[in-house]
């Protein structure tokens, strides 16, 4: 698919490496193969050798050229260690980090923080949580970003002419709280946040060859309804122009005067936006996780993702759901974008 052209001419520009956390796991296995075979990128895999070769056997997955790294054995520990225990000084005990080392989601993410690996793909039997939490506490977040967010980029092909669009965030932050200080101010705004998830979902939709016309959501269009998830997303419009004045931004929408030309010469017929939004933005995960699985089912899009935004490195999360084709396509999706 021509989305992923850009992402094969960056692997071919740049050999990268990837990790795989979960290396028993058949669909990985699969995966791995088909990158391997297509010389595509390295492949690293998390777990037990003899383990992985037996997975390997059973499946009649030819992955020998891949490097297989278990971290209870893996010679570079202690210095492993050392580095994590430096970089969660005053949280963590060196004995508690060769502990959360021991688990294939840290010794993944310390492979990538120490340079052995350029991304991480994990998530096939882990929860996002346990993919999310080592990546904040030891890639961090970008400079410049506060929180860590994800989105999803959709494709379909219609009568031959292709169609992508983003939508964020869908797996991460449930809500949009204020941050609040020890003493109960607030040091940044649900509005903030929602504004830093529409600015990354803007910047991962233009890496995809989207150019992004952002639509903040709502059920209320520039003040029909009322409320506080309405006042959030109005507010978040504002936030975001602040942050990047070059974005094409708008809202709050509802969903039919974002996507509908005709909706939106009644409701906002001086958007720039209305009419012809491609990036959409949710005022809570509930509304994001919904919307993406109802364009894959019914609108027969193709959704990769999450992808993870705001952090230090490319580290991103598979469905425990996926198959061998989304691990493939998550695979040139994550390094690609190192």
């Amino acid at each position: 698919m021509a989305m992923f052209d850009k992402l094969l001419d960056n692997l071919k520009a740049s050999r990268k490496t990837i990790v795989f956390t979960e290396g028993t796991d058949a669909r990985i296995l699969s995966a791995t193969e088909r990158l391997l075979k297509e010389d595509i990128m390295n492949v690293i895999l998390c777990g037990n050798p003899a383990e992985v070769q037996e997975a390997a056997k059973a499946g009649n997955f030819n992955v020998e050229a891949a490097t297989v790294l278990d971290p209870t054995t893996y010679a570079e520990m202690d210095e492993m260690v050392a580095k994590m225990a430096e970089l969660r000084k005053g949280k963590m005990t060196e004995d508690e980090c060769r502990t959360a080392l021991q688990k294939s989601n840290y010794f993944g993410t310390m492979l990538v923080k120490m340079g052995k690996a350029d991304a991480l793909l994990g998530g096939a039997t882990y929860s996002t949580a346990d993919t999310v939490r080592p990546a904040l506490q030891i890639i961090k977040t970008k400079k410049g970003s506060t929180l860590v967010s994800s989105s999803f980029i959709l494709f379909r092909e219609v009568n031959g002419v292709e169609e992508k669009l983003a939508m964020g965030d869908c797996a991460i932050n449930i809500d949009y709280p204020d941050k609040l200080d020890k003493e109960g101010n607030v040091v940044q705004t649900g509005a903030q946040k929602l504004a830093e998830v529409a600015v990354e979902t803007a910047r991962t939709a233009n890496f995809f060859g989207i150019d992004p016309k952002v639509a903040v959501l709502s059920f209320s269009t520039y003040g029909s309804g009322k409320g506080a998830t309405v006042q959030l997303s109005h507010d978040a419009v504002i936030e975001a122009r602040k942050i990047d004045p070059e974005l094409t931004v708008d809202g709050e929408f509802q969903f039919d005067a974002a996507v509908s030309a005709e909706v939106a010469k009644t409701k906002c017929p001086d958007s720039k936006v209305a009419g012809q939004a491609n990036t959409f933005i949710f005022p809570c995960i509930e509304a994001g996780n919904i919307g993406y699985k109802i364009a894959q089912r019914l609108g027969g899009f193709a959704a990769y993702g999450p992808i993870l935004q705001g952090l230090n490195a490319p580290i991103n999360d598979l469905s425990r759901g996926c198959n061998a084709d989304e691990v493939y396509a998550m695979a040139i999706i994550t390094a690609g974008m190192a």
